[in-house]
């Protein structure tokens, strides 16, 4: 066989081997997932379009709002994914994030604000220590909040709240708010969208809640509340009623020390 056609017998090969590899690798990921976690190029390649911004998997009933405000404080923009059956979460669960500039798929609510917080320019409007304790307020949030907030059954069943009762470090939250307006300071940030957020789910599902034995907390959360991202994000329903709720509560620690 001549030069030529070694030559050729070599770029049919090399175009036979481009091919193989092509059709092993691009699937890979979505053939290798089960069913109901594989997601759907087409609906990949429409968010990945969505420059600048950030596509949230989610639902109103759910966590899902309290990401919502954060972005919105952040004026990060935001997109509602339409179909939830293209969720990437690996568990199929919400709030989960797509970052459409990196393709990041971010789960996990706390760890979703971290990934916002990275991705907002905040300029000169914190200092690198803010940002650590805003990042630390989030993770404690999450860790530290939520089982005092919601009381879970084994199974993972909220049955009531934490906050019937006297708590240590809501005490200490408490005297953080009997000097500062939020937890910065006189700077609201994504540390009080995380921890409000949580403290404003438990009068949302326990209508009986009394929180009038923690009167700065009180007026922190209706402060909170009253946000224009809040009302945004949760629905003005929602934030009529908290302030409502929270208003009374704040009176009705006011009458208590009226009566001495």
């Amino acid at each position: 066989m001549n030069s030529f056609g070694r030559c050729r017998m070599l770029l049919v090969f090399l175009s036979l081997w481009f091919s193989s590899i092509h059709a092993f690798i691009v699937p890979l990921s979505s053939r290798n997932a089960p069913a109901d976690v594989r997601i759907h190029e087409s609906d990949w390649r429409l968010d990945m379009s969505k420059k600048g911004g950030v596509t949230l998997y989610g639902s109103q009933g759910s966590r899902s709002p309290l990401v919502n405000w954060g972005a919105y404080e952040l004026k990060v923009p935001l997109e509602m994914a339409q179909d939830l059956s293209s969720n990437p979460h690996p568990f199929r669960q919400i709030p989960c994030l797509v970052d459409n500039d990196s393709g990041a798929i971010v789960f996990e609510s706390g760890a979703i604000l971290l990934h916002l917080l990275d991705k907002a320019d905040l300029g000169a409007d914190f200092t690198d220590a803010e940002i650590g304790s805003i990042k630390s307020w989030i993770v404690w949030a999450n860790a530290s909040l939520d089982p005092i907030c919601f009381l879970e059954t084994p199974d993972g069943k909220v049955y009531d709240t934490g906050l019937k009762n006297p708590n240590r470090r809501i005490d200490v939250i408490e005297n953080i708010l009997s000097k500062e307006t939020f937890l910065l300071g006189d700077k609201f940030s994504l540390a009080d969208v995380a921890v409000a957020a949580y403290l404003l789910y438990v009068p949302q599902f326990f209508r009986d809640i009394d929180l009038s034995r923690w009167p700065n907390l009180v007026r922190y959360m209706r402060g909170c509340a009253s946000r224009e991202c809040y009302g945004k994000a949760f629905g003005e329903p929602v934030q009529q009623y908290l302030e409502s709720a929270l208003e009374n509560m704040g009176n009705k620690k006011d009458k208590l020390f009226g009566m001495f």
